[in-house]
């Protein structure tokens, strides 16, 4: 195995957790520095209420950089890149209070598939007009997020998610159309393992605006423990001059159920701090210097 040195930082996703965001999940964060993290991704949404400041303060006592993303309750009507001029506007307001949100409790960074609406994928063709009405409402929101000191991430997705940005290529394609020097970009190796032919060519083509990397398993599982070509992942990582930010990501399928109402029907994290320590053993080495 290669051995080289990078600017890493690791974190973990809410939902190896839980669903839902409360002022009682706090201890999570103490978890998460226990283990060595140093990052922390909350989900937003609708259905989702917590007292930012308390949050915000936690956090930073902590020193843990959190970041947002949008996966709890988002209507269905809030998509900027929709062509019906009702929907966007309600996308946008539906976004920047999202960024509020974020700069409220001092997150760096606001993640997702911002660009349209997870889960909408229509078969057919995007048309031209939808990747304009994104990037130019994207370029809208990336200012207003650069006034609040939060960055914008934007992360490509599967077929079976999204239409609209699905690869490497693609989402570098919609940053240059931004052309906003606070637009960044988040890769998955889960929607990779659809999508891209080349992990490293993928990852490469990011720098340097890559933010971070969504870190799993083909099947959303522990990092090694399936197809996704991790030589590849990081030999793309090679010499980037930024700090990239690798976040454990999955849904928690202990007793709560949440995984199920996720579409995960197998076991793969019964046990968030159990799924870190075995995907930090297989990571690490590939950083060490």
């Amino acid at each position: 195995m290669k051995q080289q040195q990078m600017n890493i930082k690791f974190g973990a996703h809410q939902f190896l957790w839980k669903s839902h965001w409360t002022d009682n999940d706090l201890p999570i964060l103490d978890s998460v520095k226990s283990l060595g993290l140093s990052l922390f991704e909350i989900s937003l949404g609708d259905d989702v209420v917590f007292d930012t400041e308390l949050t915000r303060t936690h956090a930073l006592s902590l020193d843990i950089e959190l970041t947002v993303g949008p996966g709890n309750k988002w209507p269905h009507e809030c998509n900027i890149s929709s062509e019906d001029t009702a929907e966007r506007k309600a996308g946008m307001e539906w976004h920047r209070k999202n960024i509020e949100c974020a700069s409220a409790i001092g997150a760096a960074a606001y993640c997702g598939a911002l660009y349209s609406y997870p889960g909408y994928a229509p078969r057919r063709q995007p048309r031209a007009g939808e990747l304009l009405h994104a990037a130019d409402n994207l370029r809208i929101l990336a200012e207003y997020a650069e006034g609040l000191n939060v960055r914008i991430v934007l992360e490509p997705m599967s077929r079976f998610r999204n239409h609209l940005i699905n690869t490497s290529a693609q989402v570098m394609e919609l940053v240059h159309m931004i052309a906003h020097r606070n637009v960044f970009v988040n890769l998955d190796t889960y929607h990779m393992v659809t999508e891209e032919r080349d992990y490293k060519s993928a990852v490469n083509s990011t720098l340097p605006v890559l933010w971070g990397i969504h870190v799993c398993e083909s099947d959303r599982g522990v990092p090694g423990s399936g197809l996704v070509p991790w030589d590849r992942v990081f030999q793309g990582l090679d010499n980037t001059p930024e700090c990239v930010r690798l976040l454990f990501e999955t849904y928690n399928t202990g007793p709560e159920g949440f995984g199920y109402s996720r579409g995960i029907y197998q076991n793969l994290c019964p046990d968030p701090v159990q799924y870190i320590k075995q995907g930090l053993s297989f990571l690490r080495p590939y950083i060490a210097g």
